[in-house]
């Protein structure tokens, strides 16, 4: 059987058997939210990596081939921005035009720049597109920015409302969706699904975008160990590495959970080997690594109702950022030049990121310009009726049927004790409710994760016991 991988997959697809849980690499994904290279639940188990041509057996549990055929590098090529930015118009809207051509276009929109850059595109080539966007409720409303978007492209448009404990009506669901390989408080489009089939044909989704579209913000003469340290301040929560080093004690694993991430972490950078670029090295790493094994997996909600496009994740757009000056890619100068130049009324919508400013002005997102904007805004906060919310979670665990709901999963409903003890789980529970619920967050939206994990796994273990 022959696969080949995507430079950056849409699905991770699997080769082995599942058999023995790897608690070392489950307790990587809990401090990141994601698993790591190939790893899996399973020892027995493994994903196969982006850019690759394999040779599988019919049963898919054998590797009997495997060859590269695209590695990550930094070959800039100078010239002007006007003319990178003119390839980029050229790349983008063939990738687009391509992937959605006599379709019917859904296309989420936000306040940012991956969306309103594929709305350009979209408008650009006349595509009929029904878009949309959501808020939390009690939120900051970006549905504003999105509806402007759209009423300049000429796009119908629909808001959503992200509601109270909506997860918890739809958590066994996605967990047979996603198979538990990300946390269950970021996937929104779950709260609105049964709304997807009839909007249109396909999805184009702007994932990635805002990671390619960048710098990493160091200095590109960083050697390996910095570059590790940056690496780990971006992949790893801090609540979920101190709940991965609590299991792994519990565990009686063989030295520190950290020394045994920070080698691995260290191993997969050298690899790449891009010399010239602690940057360019930084973003291969994230697009190797991070973007298949975290961005992609909750894709499959969307994969659900409609087929899905992903112009970011395209070779062509892959290749063409392998070869752009850093300078250029530094404060996503690109897509503000690419949206000035084909829709300026799409410029002077406000920035999400820097708001209250747009494109033409966003330089002016700092002291003492943005001083009046950030007062009334803090303002409008702390005097708001309800509790202001800015993050999903928010939503699914605060308040009394939340928290209930939550307790159940952890404790009554908590089939992984082997793994997690009732210990552990009170203590990060308790943390979360009594002292910082910010910072402890990630980790009881792992517990839950794992919570469905066990009990997904658990006729099969039944059966084998058996």
């Amino acid at each position: 059987m022959k696969i080949t991988t995507g430079i950056i997959p849409i699905q991770q697809q699997f080769v082995g058997t599942p058999q023995e849980l790897d608690y070392e690499a489950i307790c990587v994904f809990v401090a990141t939210g994601f698993f790591l290279d190939t790893d899996t639940y399973y020892k027995g188990l493994k994903v196969l990596k982006p850019g690759r041509n394999y040779l599988l057996d019919d049963e898919k549990t054998k590797i009997l081939s495997e060859k590269a055929y695209f590695k990550w590098h930094y070959t800039p090529k100078e010239r002007p921005l006007k003319q990178i930015v003119a390839e980029f118009a050229e790349i983008f809207e063939t990738v687009i035009k391509e992937q959605t051509a006599g379709k019917k276009v859904i296309l989420p929109l936000s306040g940012g720049l991956d969306s309103r850059t594929q709305a350009v595109a979209l408008q650009h080539l006349n595509i009929p597109v029904q878009s949309y966007s959501y808020a939390f409720t009690g939120g900051h409303d970006e549905t504003k920015y999105s509806k402007r978007i759209a009423e300049v492209c000429g796009f119908s448009f629909q808001d959503f409302k992200v509601p109270n404990g909506y997860l918890w009506n739809v958590i066994d669901a996605l967990a047979e969706i996603n198979n538990c390989y990300s946390e269950f408080t970021h996937p929104r489009q779950m709260a609105f699904k049964e709304d997807y089939a009839a909007m249109g044909d396909v999805f184009s989704l702007g994932h990635w975008g805002d990671v390619l579209f960048d710098d990493m913000a160091v200095h590109d003469n960083m050697n390996t160990e910095e570059q590790v340290s940056v690496l780990l301040k971006k992949i790893v929560k801090k609540d979920g590495l101190l709940l991965a080093e609590s299991i792994w004690e519990s565990q009686g694993f063989a030295g520190d959970f950290i020394t045994y991430f920070k080698q691995r972490i260290t191993n997969l950078l050298v690899a790449i080997n891009i010399p010239n670029s602690a940057n360019a090295q930084i973003r291969a790493f994230k697009s190797l690594y991070w973007a298949p094994r975290w961005t992609s997996v909750n894709l499959s909600v969307f994969q659900s109702e409609r087929p899905i496009t992903l112009p970011y994740y395209d070779a062509r757009i892959c290749n063409f950022i392998c070869s752009v000056p850093e300078k250029f890619l530094a404060g996503r100068q690109i897509q503000i030049e690419y949206i000035k130049l084909r829709l300026p009324a799409l410029a002077k919508i406000t920035w999400q990121a820097k708001r209250p400013f747009n494109l033409y002005n966003y330089q002016y997102n700092k002291t003492p310009w943005n001083l009046p904007y950030r007062v009334i805004n803090k303002l409008q906060r702390i005097t708001a009726a309800t509790p202001y919310v800015q993050r999903n979670w928010e939503l699914q665990f605060i308040g009394m049927q939340n928290d209930k709901a939550l307790q159940g999963w952890l404790f009554q409903d908590f089939k992984g004790e082997e793994f997690v003890n009732l210990d552990i789980r009170k203590q990060f529970y308790t943390l979360f409710k009594e002292t910082d619920g910010v910072f402890y967050a990630h980790s009881v939206s792992m517990l839950l994760t794992l919570a469905l994990f066990f009990k997904q796994i658990q006729p099969v273990q039944i059966q084998q016991k058996d």
